[in-house]
């Protein structure tokens, strides 16, 4: 696994993972940054795309800023963006709704400024409350959300109002740790209200249509951190996936993963892109990956080397998650504890 294509020999000849495709989608939080912080490696990882003349375009399901502040933030971390490489969930929002709701028609705005400001500016009357009538409600991040807003989305959706938000994140990656999601404040209406709305971020499909239509990628590859987004709509739009250990998602989650969440590949952060691309060989009950190996021994999974290095307990990682995928009844709880330099 790890290569969509090519002959055995292609296979053996690729020097880099980047190498087999034309363009990088990048999720931002957990993947580039943290918080405030750039994850190590990652401003020379996208430099060196650059040099290797590989499209770049950076796909954020934070719907609370605008574009240029994502761009400042890149530029400030020794990143190189501008308006061209740079798609939040908040611009797919606007430019849906276009297409759903006509011209002039009342949302209300359940979310951060810079989501009524875009709402504006497609077009729409943006209101504060369901006395309005709005024909819809947009739910986005903000991290200033008040019950009052909530409130006034729940009223607004029982009066008729179509029902929307820019994407469903249960949680966000942080310097300091995860912290809540606009999924959470989605799950509030959800179970005030029953029912959900239309979501417009990954791991839907809007978001990543209109990746590819503003790359023209031919071959691309998406770079997430978090499975049930990521590589959830990396999947479904038949793009492979990478999944980077830096953010939201763990060996643990991996290695439980569901078929429709599985990564084509895994790596300790983006510098994998210029690393040879992770590969594993399965033989019956056993799985190798460079000069580490796993086998299932009376229903658990073990790891049968000894994985010493970071690089290492990935190989022994990606080994162990094929025999876990192949079965999910096998106990692979002990195996992952020897994997300590792995979040």
């Amino acid at each position: 696994m790890g290569l969509p294509t090519g002959t055995k020999a292609e296979r053996e000849i690729v020097s880099a993972l980047i190498d087999v495709y034309d363009t990088a989608l990048f999720d931002l939080d957990g993947v580039i940054y943290l918080g405030p912080k750039v994850v190590p490696g990652a401003a020379e990882a996208m430099a060196e795309l650059r040099r290797r003349e590989k499209t770049v375009m950076y796909v954020t399901n934070n719907a609370a800023r605008p574009v240029q502040v994502v761009i400042d933030q890149l530029n400030r971390l020794g990143i190189s963006a501008d308006v061209d490489n740079v798609l939040t969930s908040a611009q797919v929002a606007a430019a849906a709704l276009q297409a759903e709701l006509p011209a002039g028609a009342r949302v209300l705005v359940c979310g951060s400024a810079n989501l009524a400001v875009l709402m504006g500016e497609a077009g729409f009357q943006v209101v504060a409350g369901a006395d309005d009538h709005p024909a819809a409600v947009i739910q986005g991040y903000d991290p200033d959300l008040s019950w009052r807003q909530l409130d006034e989305a729940a009223l607004a959706i029982q009066q008729g109002a179509g029902w929307y938000a820019t994407n469903a994140d249960a949680s966000r990656p942080t310097d300091r740790g995860l912290v809540p999601g606009v999924g959470g404040a989605i799950a509030l209406l959800s179970t005030a209200l029953g029912g959900a709305p239309m979501v417009f971020g990954k791991p839907y499909r809007p978001m990543l249509t209109e990746a590819l239509r503003r790359t023209g990628a031919k071959h691309p590859i998406f770079v997430g951190d978090r499975l049930d987004t990521d590589i959830v709509g990396a999947v479904a739009a038949g793009i492979p996936s990478l999944l980077v250990l830096s953010g939201a998602h763990g060996k643990g989650d991996l290695v439980s993963a569901t078929p429709a969440a599985h990564p084509s590949c895994i790596g300790a952060d983006v510098t994998a892109l210029l690393k040879p691309p992770r590969t594993a060989n399965v033989t019956l009950g056993r799985a190798t990956c460079g000069n580490q190996s796993a086998a299932v021994v009376a229903g658990k999974v073990t790891i049968t080397s000894v994985p010493a290095t970071q690089e290492e307990q990935l190989d022994a990682l990606w080994a162990l998650t094929q025999l876990a995928w192949g079965d999910p009844q096998l106990d692979a709880s002990e195996a992952l504890s020897v994997l300590e330099l792995l979040p």
